[in-house]
């Protein structure tokens, strides 16, 4: 079903209080859907409450909770979710969306001394209302899956690990379906990438894995990747589009809200602490 048939949907939040400035709460239970949709983890389990995710370690987002529903008997859920997680051989690690569903949570969380780490705003903008910076003539490939090139690039500047770890992350990326940007610099050198995932019937689109070279950063290649995926993505009739970046990262943030992205939400990943091995004597 479309997200503009939903209840509630992104682009009527968007359009009723981002672009207008009124200030209404937003019900992120759609964009996780989206989020969710966008970078599936390889294993999950849904207990009606709580999706567990895992992907081998690689990236918090697809091993980590997502609470999808607020849990009847939260410290029985978790003690479930530390047991799966055990079995995985993975740390138990949460993403909080930053709302009142997450109250009681981050208050059990707390007791159990879990870390708070890698605040993330997420960003969304109606389609009509974007308008990136598309100044110069980079060279600018488009294709329905990532080359080698490709994840190279984004990996040299995102990853964590080797090419394990990598075959693992491309696994995730096609996991949903996805438009993939290079842009080359006039020598024909990749210089930067982005990802426009693409969920089945979502009718909205995410940017994902924004990357550029280091040498070829603050030269507007960021801008040539993000207005191609706009604009491709306006071609496929999507009505919006939603990105997350992380709070310590200023300079993208910049880049999204001159092309009109607005702040809609925040959240965080809460991990339990590491458990040492019992002492030797």
């Amino acid at each position: 079903m479309p997200l503009s048939e939903w209840p509630g949907s992104l682009l009527a939040f968007y359009e009723g209080s981002a672009v207008s400035g009124t200030s209404r709460a937003l019900d992120l239970r759609l964009i996780e859907e989206l989020m969710d949709s966008a970078w599936p983890a390889t294993v999950r389990e849904d207990t009606g409450e709580w999706i567990m995710r895992a992907a081998g370690g690689v990236t918090q987002r697809a091993n980590s909770v997502w609470p999808r529903r607020e849990a009847r008997d939260p410290a029985s859920a978790l003690r479930a979710a530390e047991q799966w997680y055990g079995r995985q051989r993975l740390p138990v690690i949460f993403q909080v969306f930053d709302d009142e569903r997450s109250s009681g949570l981050n208050a059990l969380l707390d007791g159990q001394r879990f870390s708070t780490q890698s605040e993330t705003l997420i960003m969304a903008g109606a389609a009509g209302a974007l308008s990136p910076n598309t100044a110069g003539t980079a060279a600018i490939e488009l294709a329905d899956a990532p080359s080698e090139e490709w994840l190279r690039l984004w990996w040299a500047v995102d990853g964590r690990g080797g090419d394990a770890e990598l075959a693992v992350a491309r696994g995730i990326l096609e996991g949903c379906p996805s438009v993939y940007v290079l842009v080359r610099d006039d020598d024909g050198h990749a210089a930067a990438v982005g990802r426009l995932a693409v969920p089945d019937g979502a009718g909205w689109g995410g940017v994902y894995s924004m990357a550029t070279d280091r040498l070829h950063r603050r030269q507007g290649y960021a801008s040539a990747v993000l207005a191609a995926l706009l604009d491709h993505g306006q071609q496929l009739g999507l009505e919006g589009f939603w990105l997350l970046v992380t709070a310590a990262n200023p300079g993208a943030q910049s880049l999204y809200g001159r092309a009109g992205f607005n702040e809609v939400g925040r959240y965080v990943y809460r991990q339990a602490p590491l458990k040492r091995a019992p002492g030797g004597c």
